[in-house]
């Protein structure tokens, strides 16, 4: 069994920083690409930015510049550092993961979302 674990959401204040985390645990054999998506009010889920085990990156355009995903694949970690917060970054953020498990089956996992607010 695996599951995503997400925190560090939370209300700021236009301008200001959040960083997100999230660890995924259990009978984990490998990590393939993770990532980060958000779903707004009324909005499609849209992916944020991802990340492959070998650490190439990928962003949405609206967060290029002020948002940088990393992870620790010893932790099997992935987090999302976010700057310069815009009141339209508001949304929940949920973790992604494709990873394999130890009877070899790959599949996608997610997070149980976090809430970010950005507002004055």
């Amino acid at each position: 069994q695996v599951q995503l674990v997400e925190s560090g959401g939370g209300l700021v204040q236009p301008g200001g920083s959040l960083r997100l985390s999230c660890a995924a645990s259990g009978s984990i054999f490998s990590t393939n690409a993770m990532g980060w998506y958000r779903q707004a009010p009324g909005k499609q889920r849209e992916l944020v930015a991802s990340i492959t085990s070998r650490g190439n990156t990928n962003y949405a355009d609206s967060v290029k510049g002020r948002f940088t995903i990393s992870r620790d694949n010893a932790k099997n970690t992935v987090y999302l550092q976010m700057n310069s917060l815009k009141p339209e970054d508001t949304a929940v953020y949920y973790c992604n993961a494709d990873l394999m498990d130890y009877m070899l089956r790959r599949a996608d996992y997610w997070g149980q979302g976090t809430q970010v607010t950005v507002s004055p």
